[in-house]
C-alpha cells in the first residue's frame, strides 16, 4: 500500500482567513466535485505564497461561490489572499490516474491538468 496523488487544486487564492472558525478548509463544492475530493477528507494545503503547508479537513461551502476558506488554527499560517494548492492522498496497491485542477484567481475551473 502506498499514499498516492488522487486529486488537487492548483492556484486557488484563499477568500477568507478566519482563527475563530473551528477548524478545516472551505471549499467551493463545485470544485471540490471537479477534482473528486468529500467532505470530512483531509487534504495537504500548500502556499505557494508563503511556503507554509498543513493538513486540515474539507467543509463543503456554495457551490459556484469560489470561496476558498481557511479557518481555525490553519488561518495563523496561511492568510486570506495567498495564492495554495490543495491536495488529497489515496492509500491504494493500485496505480490511480489523479484528477487534478487549475483555477483562476477567482477560483473558477480553468483547465485539467
Amino acid at each position: 500500500m502506498r499514499w498516492m496523488l488522487h486529486g488537487k487544486i492548483h492556484k486557488a487564492t484563499v477568500t477568507q482567513a478566519d482563527v475563530n472558525y473551528v477548524g478545516s478548509i472551505t471549499i467551493d463544492k463545485e470544485l471540490v466535485d471537479l477534482v473528486g475530493f468529500r467532505p470530512g477528507e483531509k487534504v495537504l494545503v500548500v502556499s505557494n505564497t508563503s511556503g507554509s503547508r498543513l493538513e486540515t479537513y474539507i467543509i463543503e461551502g456554495e457551490p459556484g461561490s469560489g470561496d476558498i476558506f481557511m479557518n481555525g488554527a490553519a488561518a495563523h499560517l496561511i492568510k486570506k489572499g495567498e495564492e495554495i494548492i490543495i491536495i488529497g492522498f489515496e492509500l491504494t496497491d493500485e496505480l490511480i490516474e489523479p484528477t487534478n485542477i487549475l483555477v483562476d484567481e477567482n477560483n473558477k475551473f480553468v483547465k485539467y491538468l
